[in-house]
């Protein structure tokens, strides 16, 4: 397992929700014997967005925007790209209906039928990358190829399977892709990662074409919207996730 990950998470959970939520509202409790108003405002309104965000609305709220970012893509032709990048969101760890092996999260196999498609529509030659930084066996890369080729009859040129992060999948994609003259590329990702994904590529020096997939936030919403739910929360901790990391990238680059 890559240390550095861990604390690295570790860190984020505290400024995520719920736990950034619940840790401020369990030092707002403390505040109030010294701070009486103060404290109780903070535990009252700290446990007031977690009730709000837990709702599909408040998700929304922080999800929206982020999927505004970057426009669904039209069409994959005439765009000038040269290959597709895919990147990793994960693992499954010694699934047992597929005799231990590890697969793809849901979140992956979203993104690999999402270039399966692409791949249909242009031809292009596809890259996969994502390493193990859990201490996973093999690395998503290696299993997203597999499925690529097993489950969508679609090939796989390249595979980067050293990166723990989306910084690296950038980095070390470009060490892939950059000596052998691909320069414009198809990114595929959710639609929520793909602002900050995009940005770190373009940074490593690729001319990226946004394919995002995975819209959470189209459609209205209904009198269910406002039923706290766990889904619900984990879109909202996923979109704070990005906007965090969007704030951290512009602070580091």
């Amino acid at each position: 397992m890559n240390w550095n990950i861990f604390i690295a998470n570790l860190v984020s959970a505290f400024f995520l929700p719920p736990l950034g939520l619940i840790t401020l509202c369990v030092a707002g409790y403390f505040l109030r014997k010294k701070w009486p108003k103060f404290g109780m405002a903070l535990s009252a309104v700290s446990l007031l967005i977690l009730v709000a965000i837990s709702t599909p609305a408040g998700a929304l709220l922080l999800v929206r925007p982020l999927e505004k970012l970057n426009a669904p893509l039209v069409s994959s032709r005439n765009t000038g790209a040269q290959a597709i990048v895919v990147l990793g969101g994960g693992q499954l760890v010694d699934a047992p209906e597929y005799s231990g092996l590890s697969v793809p999260t849901a979140i992956t196999l979203i993104r690999l039928r999402y270039a399966a498609k692409l791949y249909i529509d242009t031809g292009l030659p596809i890259l996969v990358t994502g390493g193990a930084p859990t201490g996973a066996p093999q690395s998503e890369a290696a299993q997203m190829a597999r499925v690529l080729r097993e489950d969508f009859s679609t090939p796989v040129k390249w595979l980067e399977e050293a990166s723990n992060d989306t910084a690296q999948n950038a980095q070390y994609s470009a060490r892939i892709l950059q000596p052998v003259g691909v320069q414009k590329i198809l990114l595929v990702t959710d639609a929520m990662h793909m602002a900050r994904a995009k940005s770190i590529f373009v940074r490593n020096g690729f001319d990226v074409v946004a394919a995002p997939t995975q819209f959470l936030g189209r459609g209205g919403i209904s009198p269910f919207g406002f039923i706290p739910g766990g889904f619900a929360l984990y879109y909202a901790s996923f979109a704070m996730h990005e906007w965090l990391g969007l704030a951290w990238y512009w602070l580091r680059y």
